[in-house]
């Protein structure tokens, strides 16, 4: 099945809640057919259901993408289910908030392998996948502030969102060859019913969003904004370039 002849596929990891939910709802009303991925078993119910209204097909995908057999297997049934995908965005990450020289070996591995490894590995599957199928393609990263500028006790986080900024630049020169676009967000603060619990602190709340310029947290809405952006025709000519989403913080 050509991509011609179906609609385009959009595969979204971390997309049980926030912005991943926020960017299978954007792209399921911009015409994708939508796969899931998330980490915990039945974790997407509330984004399928969410997704009902748009009347696409939906593939749901449980696999923990730091393990690559696993991404890759998985990778496989979105393409078996709905014919092939066209846009990857690399979404699940994890946190860890720790001062860095408390940072353990294990901790510096379940992250890297979360927010890096992961997506580096499922990108390079999509990016054969679609050189296979002689088909143009799409991948956004999400990055973060925490990888352009420094904050304490986010070092390893910190690290990773940076060196991700930095893959997003190494894929698209690379594969541009192909015809596959590579770009990136990297947003500060955004307000995801997983961020609720920290950002419920008055004392927490008012510092982080001090920082702000514009005074408050992105949405997930405007993370998907511009993630529907960088897919899209319109971004037709623009690769390996991160889009910051930061109310400014990242200009003083």
């Amino acid at each position: 099945m050509t991509t011609q002849s179906r609609r385009r596929v959009a595969l979204i990891t971390g997309a049980s809640t926030g912005i991943g939910q926020a960017t299978a709802l954007r792209l399921a009303a911009e015409g994708y057919d939508i796969a899931l991925a998330a980490l915990t078993q039945g974790s997407l119910q509330e984004t399928e259901s969410l997704l009902q209204e748009f009347g696409v097909s939906t593939q749901s995908l449980y696999f923990d993408i730091g393990k690559i057999d696993e991404a890759e297997k998985a990778f496989g049934t979105a393409v078996k289910a709905l014919g092939g995908v066209d846009l990857l965005v690399n979404n699940a990450a994890v946190p860890l908030l720790r001062a860095a020289i408390d940072v353990s070996v294990s901790d510096w591995d379940w992250l890297m392998d979360a927010n890096l490894k992961g997506a580096f590995f499922l990108s390079q599957t999509m990016a054969r996948h679609l050189k296979a199928a002689g088909s143009p393609g799409n991948i956004v990263n999400i990055a973060s502030t925490h990888g352009i500028v420094a904050l304490k006790e986010r070092s390893t986080y910190g690290i990773a969102k940076a060196a991700m900024i930095h893959m997003t630049r190494c894929l698209a020169v690379e594969w541009a060859e192909f015809d596959i676009r590579v770009n990136c967000v990297a947003p500060a603060t955004v307000s995801t019913p997983s961020r609720e619990a920290s950002l419920s602190d008055p004392d927490k709340r008012r510092f982080m969003t001090g920082r702000i310029p514009l005074g408050r947290f992105g949405k997930s809405e405007e993370v998907a904004a511009a993630i529907g952006y960088l897919a899209s025709d319109d971004a037709g000519f623009t690769t390996g370039q991160t889009i910051v989403l930061d109310g400014g913080l990242t200009s003083i």
